[in-house]
This record gives C-alpha cells, structure tokens and sequence, in this order.
C-alpha cells in the first residue's frame, strides 16, 4: 500500500525556499501534502510581509498541485510569544522568540489542529532530523553546520517529534536552492528571512519602545564606579559594546557585563570581564529520558547561541536546576538565553540560563 494512502502530512508554508522544498520532497516521497500558511502577524505592523509570503506559499502550493489553507493564529502568536518577549526585555533579560514560537505556535497550536483533523504528521523546512531508536525518539542536528536549527527546537518532546517530519535534515542549503531552481519554484530566488519568527527583521530597539518607555539609567564598573549613563536596560543586552554614553574613556572597548532591571543599572567591563565558564540553567525541558536519571552530572557540548560553538562542558543537576562549567570560557551569556545541550549530533534538551 502506497504512502499516500496510508500517511497525510500538513506542512507548514512561510513562501520560503526551505518549506517549499520540504513539500516538494513529501509528495514525492508518496506522502498526501498539504500546504499550511500560518498568519501570526499583522502585515501592517513593523514592515511585515506576511502578504507576500502568503503569495508565495500559495504560488508553491498551486504548482506542487498541492491544497493550500491559511491558519490566522495573530491572537495566539501575540499572547504567547511577543507578550513573552517584552515580559522577558521588560526584567532585564534576553530571550530567544523563536525558541517560544517553535514551542507555542509551530509545534503547539499548529501541531495539535493538524492532529485533530487527522493528520498523520506536521512537517517544516528546519534544519533539523528525528530518528527513532533506543526505544524513544530523537532529535538530532541538521547536516549543515551552517544551517543547523536544533537549537530552536529543544523544547519539542516526544509527543510532537513522533508526528514530525523534517525532510531537510540530510540535505544543506546549496542543493536546496539549487533543487527549487530545478523544479522552477516562485521561492528559489527568495533571500533568507532573518530577524523574529514570523515577523521578519526589525530594530529590538524600536521594536521594545512600543511597549517599553525609555528610562535614563547609571552606568557603572565592576567597582561600581559610576561612568555614564543609558536608555534603559530593557534595551541593551550582555556582550554589547555600544548602546550607553560613557564620560570617562578606558582606551579599550568596554562591554556590557551585568544589567540589574529593578534598579535600571548597567555594569561594564574588559572583554576578559564578559567572559565565563560558569552559570545555572533552570526551566528544563529533556527530548526523552531524562540524562541525569540515576547521576547528578553527565558531559555534554553545550551552546548557548544559535550556530554558536558547541563547548565541551560539565552540568551538574541540583534540584529543579543545573550548573553548567563550560571547558573554555565564552562571551557574552546573558540571562534569558537558552541553553542546548548536546551529546554528539542528539540534543539532548536544554533551559533557559538564569
């Protein structure tokens, strides 16, 4: 019996190039494909073009020979994850709006309508892989390096990854193009879309003061000596070397090294000072079997940053959180980042670094 009998598959469509694909590949591997455009902001808002990428999905669709549904999950796509977004700015910290879009719309509110209308699996254009063994399902890193997006999608777990299908895991981005070209896709000439899930690339700053009002703050060193001043600390995050008014000069860049969101102060320092090995992780989420039954510390790669570098490192589990030491120090971890971790190309899960 074929697959297209047995197995249905929504996938979902952005106009991109790598979702376009990822339909292409399902129906010709015999899966029954339909293409699935998620409306989560507001086109007139912030220079979206939600308008145009719903005219190339739709355009994908038509010559995939493909049906086509639009899902309008605005409200959703607000409370979720922009409203995160700002509370998260809001106390100072740094979040990742594409780790809770993942979560809350793609693999969320998507994943469970495509389940109640009967489809078999959800697929999209991550770079990404799932692979069943060992009796649980895994999620693994794309083939490219360079494109990897496991990062994004640590906090998918068994439920979501045994009804997920991500076709190009094995593949890397040149051959995508280079496929979509071949087949005359409308998308294979579409530049990457960057900046916030499906928003698309905006200023933080401008983006944050439609919610958050400025407020003048100190700016202090280490040794609390007072050096200047800033705009708020919902607007800066750690590692930035600009975005505050200095009145002394160091001789050398001085970066951002502490932010404290009650009293709106921001301490800087030497590079050497933004360096750590060193930080808790809480708000845990494990892929599948917890790592730390029957031990209190494994080894791991860990990464804070998407594409960042996979640091060899040691965490050590001490009630509802970890403590991470990282081999080498690194630059710039910032509270409200994520961190995966990682053991060979399997992520294992990962957290949010307090």
């Amino acid at each position: 019996m074929s697959v297209s009998i047995m197995k249905k598959v929504a996938v979902g469509m952005s106009g991109g190039v790598d979702s376009s694909i990822a339909a292409l590949l399902l129906k010709e591997q015999g899966y029954e494909v339909t293409g699935i455009f998620m409306q989560c902001w507001d086109t007139e808002d912030d220079g979206c073009g939600a308008d145009e990428d719903k005219a190339y999905a739709l355009q994908t669709a038509m010559a995939l020979n493909i049906p086509f549904k639009t899902l309008d999950f605005r409200s959703e796509y607000k409370t979720r994850v922009i409203d995160y977004f700002y509370t998260e700015y809001e106390a100072g910290r740094t979040p990742n709006p594409d780790v809770m879009c993942n979560k809350e719309i793609k693999f969320g509110i998507f994943y469970e309508w495509a389940m109640k209308e009967g489809f078999d699996f959800v697929a999209t254009g991550h770079y990404a892989g799932v692979e069943y063994r060992e009796g649980e399902y895994k999620l693994l890193k794309g083939a490219d390096e360079g494109k990897d997006q496991s990062y994004f999608l640590y906090r998918l777990g068994q439920r979501q990854l045994q009804h997920t299908l991500f076709p190009l895991g094995d593949m890397r981005k040149p051959e995508v193009r280079a496929l979509a070209k071949d087949k005359m896709l409308p998308s294979y000439k579409r530049p990457e879309s960057m900046g916030i899930c499906f928003i698309g690339e905006v200023n933080i700053k401008d983006f944050l003061k439609k919610r958050i009002g400025e407020k003048k703050g100190k700016v202090v060193t280490s040794a609390g000596e007072e050096v200047g001043e800033h705009d708020g600390v919902s607007f800066l995050t750690v590692g930035q070397r600009h975005g505050f008014r200095l009145k002394k000069y160091f001789g050398d860049p001085m970066y951002i090294i502490g932010k404290d969101a009650v009293t709106n102060t921001l301490t800087i320092g030497s590079y050497e000072e933004a360096l750590t090995d060193g930080f808790y992780v809480s708000d845990l989420n494990w892929i599948g079997t917890d790592p730390f039954s029957g031990t209190d510390e494994i080894k791991c790669d860990v990464r804070i940053r998407h594409l960042g570098k996979l640091i060899p490192g040691s965490v050590k589990k001490s009630g509802n959180s970890l403590s991470v030491y990282l081999s080498f120090k690194t630059f710039g971890v910032a509270p409200g980042q994520s961190a995966v971790f990682y053991k060979g190309n399997e992520v294992l899960g990962g957290g949010i670094i307090s």
